[in-house]
C-alpha cells in the first residue's frame, strides 16, 4: 500500500536524518541541492522541502541565503543544547567555549596520538592559508576545523558530541572576530598545537585561555 502524504514526509525526513546520524552528511558539510535530493530520494519536491524544513526546525540543518543548507548538529539532543546557547549573550557563549576548549586542550595534550599530532599540524597550515583570502566563512571553517581536531584528540566521544552540537553557535559568534586584515591569533594557535604535540597539558590549557579570555573581556557588559 502506498504511504499517505504524511507518512511519506516522515519517511523522507528520517531518511535525511539518517544521512546525518550515520556520518554521510557530517556536521559542517553542505547537503545536496533540492533537485539532487528529489532525484536521490524519489520523493516530490514539496515532500523534500518539508523534510528539510523539519530538520531545520529541529536544529539539525541550517539554511544560509545564497550558500545552501548545512549540517549544524547530528542529533536532537545536540540541537536542543545549541538552541539554548544561541539564546544567550556573546559573553556567555565565549565563556562556555573557553571551558570546553581549555579542558579539551588539556586532555588532548595527554592523549594525542601521532596521527592526531600530524592532523593538528596540517589543519594549522590550512588555518594560516585561510587568512590569505577575504572569505570570512572560509576563515571560520578553517579555525573550527583546528579546534574540532583538538577536541577529537581527547578521544572522548561524549565531549566530541557536545562540542559538535555547539559548533554552529560558536561559529556565528566567531564571524565577528575574523574580519581583520591580519590574523592576530596566528602565533597563539601555533603555540597551542606545539603544546599539545609536546604533551604539555598545563601549557595547552593556558594557551587556550590566552586565546579566548580577551574576547570574553571585550564582550563583558
Amino acid at each position: 500500500m502506498p504511504l499517505d502524504r504524511a507518512g511519506l514526509g516522515t519517511r523522507v525526513t528520517e531518511l535525511f536524518r539518517s544521512q546525518v546520524t550515520d556520518g554521510r552528511w557530517p556536521v559542517g558539510s553542505k547537503i545536496p541541492t533540492e533537485p539532487e535530493l528529489v532525484e536521490w530520494s524519489g520523493a516530490g519536491r514539496n515532500t523534500v522541502r518539508e523534510a528539510i524544513g523539519a530538520l531545520v526546525t529541529a536544529g539539525i540543518l541550517r539554511r544560509e541565503q545564497g550558500r545552501g543548507t548545512f549540517v549544524v548538529s547530528a542529533s536532537d539532543l545536540r540541537s536542543s543544547v545549541s538552541r539554548r546557547v544561541a539564546a544567550t549573550s556573546r559573553r556567555d557563549s565565549l565563556e562556555l567555549r573557553l571551558a570546553l576548549d581549555a579542558a579539551s586542550a588539556r586532555i588532548a595534550a595527554q592523549r594525542r596520538t601521532a596521527a592526531d599530532a600530524e592532523r593538528l599540524r596540517s589543519l594549522l597550515a590550512e588555518r594560516e592559508a585561510a587568512w590569505t583570502t577575504n572569505d570570512l566563512h572560509e576563515r571560520v571553517r578553517a579555525d573550527s576545523a583546528l579546534h574540532r581536531a583538538v577536541v577529537s584528540a581527547t578521544h572522548n566521544p561524549l565531549l566530541e558530541d557536545v562540542y559538535e552540537g555547539l559548533l554552529g553557535v560558536f561559529e556565528e559568534v566567531q564571524l565577528h572576530d575574523v574580519a581583520g586584515e591580519t590574523d592576530d591569533l596566528a602565533q597563539l594557535h601555533t603555540d597551542l598545537v606545539t603544546a599539545i604535540v609536546d604533551r604539555d597539558p598545563d601549557r595547552a590549557a593556558a594557551t587556550m585561555s590566552t586565546l579566548l579570555q580577551p574576547l570574553i573581556n571585550q564582550a563583558a557588559p
